[in-house]
Parts: structure tokens; C-alpha cells; sequence
């Protein structure tokens, strides 16, 4: 499997999605996707996708990001992005992802205040 998810709550009203691998083209990513959908199912509009453990992106996977930014902001909602630096930061900064959503060094401060 190129992508695992792991989905849980960190507050009743803040969802975290935790990306472990690689975050390419392919069905598995889609499980991004997925989960978000899930969250909004559930009523939860504060989503944070920890990337701290993706080793590589294309462009589906900005895509994808993109997307999931697009279905919580539908819903009234907000997407939040951990990212440590490295490729996966620098793809997000070069296709200016930056300017759409927040991004955090640390789950901690992603949720502070959302």
C-alpha cells in the first residue's frame, strides 16, 4: 500500500487525518478524500491532515488537498495542514497551496484556536 490513513477525533468537534508514505496517484489516495467525507457525515467542520510522515507528492496529491479544502469550506468548514519541512512542504509551497490553507509545524498548533 503506497498510503495509510488514520482518521480520529482530537476534540468531538476536530478531526485529524494522519498520512503515512506517499501521496500519489493512485486509488489510495483517495482515502484523503474519503475521510474528510467521513468527518463532514459526522458533522465535524475542523479538519487537520497531519503530513508529517508523506515521503513524496504529485500533483494529485495537491489535488487532492485542494479538494478536501473545497468540501469543508462548502460546509461552513476549515482545513488545516502539519507539515514539516522537506519535499512534501516545498511541493505544497511551490503550487501555492500555502495561500489556501493554513499549514502548522506541530498537531499542537494547528488546533490551538481553530
Amino acid at each position: 500500500m503506497i498510503l495509510t490513513v488514520n482518521k480520529r477525533h482530537v476534540t468531538p468537534e476536530i478531526g485529524l487525518a494522519e498520512l503515512h508514505g506517499r501521496l500519489l496517484m493512485g486509488n489510495d489516495s483517495r482515502q484523503v478524500e474519503w475521510a474528510v467525507t467521513e468527518f463532514l457525515k459526522e458533522g465535524v467542520r475542523k479538519v487537520v491532515l497531519d503530513l508529517s510522515e508523506v515521503d513524496t507528492m504529485d500533483s494529485t496529491g495537491v489535488g487532492i488537498l485542494v479538494m478536501c479544502h473545497a468540501k469543508l469550506q462548502k460546509e461552513k468548514g476549515d482545513l488545516r495542514i502539519v507539515s514539516k519541512q522537506g519535499i512534501v512542504h516545498d511541493t505544497l509551497l511551490m503550487t501555492h497551496v500555502d495561500r489556501i490553507v493554513q499549514f502548522f509545524p506541530t498537531l499542537e498548533e494547528a488546533t490551538k484556536g481553530f
